[in-house]
């Protein structure tokens, strides 16, 4: 009788410790609260010496962010876990706090561990935001997500600051992508997923994934991740009875032409961890399929992720700093990139024929997916691109002291940046913006610059002390030039870092500026000859003088060097500075 009080009370205490989720708690139709994700993840660090609960940094919505670290041999130290050759599994959940699967399956996956339902490989060691999106999962309600099946309340897309926070990887705007750039530059990790909800086209999957695109890997690691390690994730979760395919981006899509490779730039979290070498994902569940069903999605994917990782862990290892040291010699840089249609993969894709019907809301015809005309078939998936804006990789840029947001980014993201310790004249190349358009409306708290064009030319610069200079003989080049160069997606010149040199600060009283622009003609042939081809192309510039004094002003010593000049220079070639 004594041994069996014992066992009982050894199982009554190993439930307490495992704790339901509310997930669970309530079958499947509910999600946990910010106090009670906290709670949990509090509880299981202090049960298990293989868990530790960190404390990182700020949020715009005050309380701070925490990693849940989970090391078998309870070493939470990322160097000495590189040191082992280690794999670093980096989950995020609850960017989109709408979407929560990540975050109730993450706390059902390490409960499990905890618990040895699932043994942890002594080669993984696990990163764990337990909700990133501070701000919105406190902002609670069950109306804004339409488009969703559950669950029954859920947090809401923007943060504190009304962010969308996987728009805010580059620029910066939250203290939540702060505090992550350090979290992730800390970690370092080989791999990284980001838990999200798909919203769009119906079909029958449950799951979708967005993988890095392979191109910005490098050839070695791009290459294996699409030929090896990405087909392992589909057959473990094929295994797991998941119909895993490729993230369905468009809404009303005909499938029947395909369906295109996720474009991934700078400012959404794949992309950012891509800058650095990182292999990176979205789980995408999809929207309408019942909660319950997308939250064991992700969790097996999680899991499928952990399995296929450890079981790769050497050769992923090798594969990686092998694309990261090709990163760090690569010589030319692609901007931009274009889906090549003239190649594609197929995938065997389960989905809804599309019908119409007389809609109830506006009386006239919509289209809908037939659930009662399922289909399967063959269709195909362009996941090649073709580079484009092409830039060749500089010595170094400069940077003079005051602009100082950028400067605390590329710091921030552990760019080695220097100062000059001497005033000094070095040729350099310029840029001048020449044409850029702006959004209208605001995006993400900025007006973005796009369809940027700009000319180049040889000057010599003058330099101050203190002046920055940022060298590109660093691992992390990839992100120096896709942030500084101002044709870039994401660059700061496209969030509007530089906007400063698009405002004119100087200007002239046209009777003052006549007389002297009249001087400035006559001993200026070249200009004179530069005028009267304006003139003679241009009527309606020929008879207005302000814009004739405007032209004669722009092409003068008087005009601001500053104005469309893009205050980032870059030193061509190898050659001594002067420091």
């Amino acid at each position: 009788m004594k041994y069996i009080v014992i066992l009982l009370f050894t199982l009554l205490t190993n439930i307490c410790k495992a704790q339901l989720t509310i997930f669970e708690q309530s079958n499947g139709t509910a999600t946990a609260t910010y106090a009670q994700i906290i709670n949990f993840y509090k509880t299981l660090a202090a049960n298990d010496s293989r868990f530790l609960l960190k404390t990182m940094g700020p949020t715009d919505a005050h309380y701070p962010l925490h990693t849940m670290l989970v090391s078998n041999d309870k070493n939470f130290e990322p160097t000495k876990w590189h040191q082992q050759n280690k794999i670093v599994i980096f989950i995020n959940n609850g960017i989109h706090p709408g979407e929560p699967d990540g975050i109730d399956a993450s706390m059902l996956l390490l409960r499990d561990i905890h618990t040895n339902k699932i043994k942890l490989p002594n080669n993984i060691v696990l990163a764990v935001i337990p909700v990133y999106n501070i701000g919105g999962c406190l902002n609670r309600n069950s109306s804004t997500r339409v488009n969703q099946n559950g669950p029954i309340e859920y947090g809401f897309r923007g943060n504190a600051q009304n962010l969308d926070l996987n728009r805010d990887f580059t620029k910066n705007d939250s203290k939540e992508a702060k505090t992550f750039a350090t979290i992730f530059h800390w970690l370092q990790p080989q791999i990284f997923i980001d838990n999200h909800v798909s919203d769009g086209a119906d079909y029958q999957h449950t799951m979708t994934l967005i993988t890095t695109q392979y191109n910005k890997l490098g050839p070695t690691a791009g290459t294996w991740l699409r030929n090896f390690f990405e087909p392992q994730l589909y057959a473990g979760m094929q295994q797991k009875k998941w119909d895993l395919i490729p993230y369905v981006e468009f809404d009303g899509a005909n499938f029947n032409k395909g369906i295109d490779m996720f474009y991934e730039t700078p400012r959404y979290s794949s992309g950012y961890a891509a800058l650095f070498g990182t292999f990176a994902f979205i789980p995408e569940t999809h929207m309408l399929k019942p909660y319950k069903e997308r939250v064991t999605a992700t969790y097996d994917l999680l899991n499928t992720f952990i399995e296929k990782a450890a079981i790769n862990a050497t050769t992923l290892l090798k594969i990686q700093q092998q694309g990261i040291a090709e990163i760090s010699t690569q010589k030319t840089f692609p901007l931009k990139w274009r889906i090549d249609r003239s190649v594609y993969d197929s995938i065997i894709f389960k989905g809804y024929e599309q019908d119409t019907m007389l809609s109830a809301a506006t009386g006239l015809q919509k289209m809908y997916y037939n659930k009662l005309k399922p289909y399967t078939r063959s269709i195909k998936y362009f996941n090649n691109f073709k580079p484009e804006n092409m830039v060749e990789k500089p010595m170094a840029y400069f940077i003079p002291t005051g602009w100082n947001d950028v400067i605390e980014r590329l710091r921030l993201n552990k760019i080695n940046v220097t100062q000059l310790k001497n005033d000094t004249i070095i040729n350099v190349t310029v840029y001048r913006i020449e044409d850029y358009k702006s959004r209208p409306t605001a995006y993400e708290k900025h007006h973005v610059n796009y369809q940027v064009k700009t000319s180049s030319s040889q000057q010599p610069i003058q330099f101050l002390k203190g002046d920055y200079i940022i060298y590109l003989n660093q691992k992390n080049n990839r992100y120096i030039i896709e942030m500084l160069e101002p044709t870039g997606d994401d660059s700061f010149f496209a969030w509007n870092f530089f906007d400063g040199i698009l405002q004119q600060k100087e200007g002239y009283s046209d009777y003052r500026w006549d007389d002297i622009a009249a001087d400035i003609l006559k001993n200026d042939a070249d200009l004179q000859k530069k005028l009267a081809d304006k003139k003679a192309t241009d009527a309606a510039f020929a008879q207005n003088s302000n814009a004739i004094l405007n032209f004669i002003y722009k092409n003068s010593k008087w005009f601001e060097k500053a104005y469309l000049q893009y205050p980032v220079y870059r030193i061509e070639h190898q050659q001594s500075i002067n420091n």
